[in-house]
């Protein structure tokens, strides 16, 4: 007999199957005894009279396979249950677990659930968490492939760091040194000369010494870059159309989720605001009175921005359009005013979400001229990018583009309180196994 999922049985009613999985509830009563056993398409509850039982230890988090005869019971969640014939334990969990798969995991420390996270994926929580993430990255390509962008994989061993060297992990590379990539972001402005509009979904590497519940050393970053654009409202128009397709996609398969946990849906991205930076330290200061602001928006700053834009248009995100040029990397393409001067701002953005910065882009400068003048700039030494700078001799067109990271958006989304809740095995300052 072939197995069957949990989720096809309520199309058998009245016939003998066979199902697998992990034992997440267990009721030993008088006459009947109850198990709920899960996999990977849902719960069902199977009745066995003590006798048939008898002859087994069960426990919670067993691994069992079940033969059984599909019954419809209008009082089950599912619709039917299953009238257990015959039992027989795979694999037998241990007896000492610090928790079950039916606890509310937010209140087990992050710690225990790292050293235990199968366990964890097997909890509503756990499970909701890497099943949004995985929608988000199914989203993110389906469309972007619909406006004609490709799909690249670029190396993440490189010679040297995208933005000069810093906060790069060295590896021994045979008889010279290389470096662990912090960013697509070459490969990308490459792949545009070339393709025009590529993405990439891929591991960037950051060696700095964070220890906070925001920065992991190894992440998934979604990027995107575009060609022949003419300013950064031309990618922050595609973002807001590019969450706004995953936050739907999200809100209708997960809602009852998010309700349950924030009360509310994912918000409408079109609706989201976009600021100038010197509108959002003046914002800042009538609403706050925050004067301690200059050249950057700190983690407070960012989060009461979003509360300023929650209370104005009900939806807790906002675009901050304009920051100082010399806070962003050299390849960053200047933003003039609205009279054509250039007042030493970028054509960068980084957008807010509940508090907390997703999403950095922006325009890129495009004519090698440009960018060796930025580099000396910057006190860099050319020739040290030269295998880039060759490719703008190519035809580059005027660019831009963007990079979320993957788990800080899961972890907004799910309003986690930690990203590394939102990563399967978190990399960070103190942690390598397991």
């Amino acid at each position: 007999m072939e197995r069957t999922f949990i989720e096809q049985a309520s199309s058998l009613l009245g016939q003998e199957i066979k199902i697998s999985g992990w034992i997440y509830h267990y009721r030993a009563m008088a006459k009947t005894t109850f198990i709920v056993l899960r996999d990977c398409s849902g719960t069902v509850q199977i009745v066995a009279s003590p006798q048939q039982l008898s002859h087994l230890s069960l426990k919670l988090e067993d691994v069992i396979e079940v033969r059984g005869k599909v019954r419809a019971e209008p009082r089950s969640k599912v619709g039917f249950e299953i009238d257990l014939i015959e039992l027989t334990i795979l694999n037998p969990a241990a007896s000492d677990l610090p928790f079950h798969s039916s606890t509310d995991i937010s209140q087990i420390g992050l710690e225990t659930i790292l050293e235990h996270r199968p366990l964890s994926l097997r909890s509503d929580l756990g499970s909701d968490i890497f099943k949004v993430q995985a929608k988000i990255l199914e989203v993110f390509r389906s469309h972007l492939r619909k406006k004609y962008f490709t799909e690249i994989v670029s190396s993440k061993i490189v010679g040297s760091g995208t933005e000069g060297g810093t906060h790069l992990f060295e590896l021994k590379y045979f008889e010279r040194s290389a470096y662990l990539a912090q960013s697509p972001q070459f490969f990308k402005e490459h792949g545009v000369a070339g393709l025009e509009r590529v993405f990439e979904t891929g591991h960037v590497y950051r060696a700095e010494p964070h220890a906070t519940s925001r920065h992991l050393t190894e992440y998934l970053s979604m990027d995107l870059e575009m060609g022949f654009i003419k300013g950064s409202e031309e990618i922050i128009q595609l973002e807001k159309e590019l969450l706004g397709e995953i936050f739907e996609s999200l809100n209708q398969e997960f809602g009852e989720t998010f309700k349950k946990r924030s009360g509310h849906y994912l918000p409408d991205m079109m609706n989201a605001p976009i600021w100038e930076f010197e509108e959002c330290l003046e914002r800042l200061h009538s609403t706050f009175q925050r004067t301690d602001l200059v050249d950057d928006i700190d983690p407070l700053g960012e989060r009461q921005l979003c509360e300023i834009a929650q209370k104005e248009f009900s939806n807790p995100t906002v675009f901050v359009l304009g920051y100082p040029l010399s806070s962003r990397p050299f390849y960053t393409h200047p933003r003039k005013s609205s009279s054509g001067v250039n007042n030493g701002a970028a054509q960068s953005f980084d957008l807010l979400f509940r508090g907390l910065e997703i999403t950095t882009g922006g325009q890129r400068l495009h004519t090698r001229k440009s960018l060796e003048d930025a580099i000396r700039n910057r006190g860099l030494e050319v020739k040290n990018f030269e295998s880039h700078l060759r490719m703008f001799e190519l035809g580059m067109p005027p660019h831009g583009g963007l990079a979320i990271g993957l788990e800080r958006l899961t972890a907004q989304i799910m309003q986690l309180s930690n990203v590394r809740e939102a990563t399967m095995y978190p990399r960070d300052r103190n942690r390598l196994s397991p």
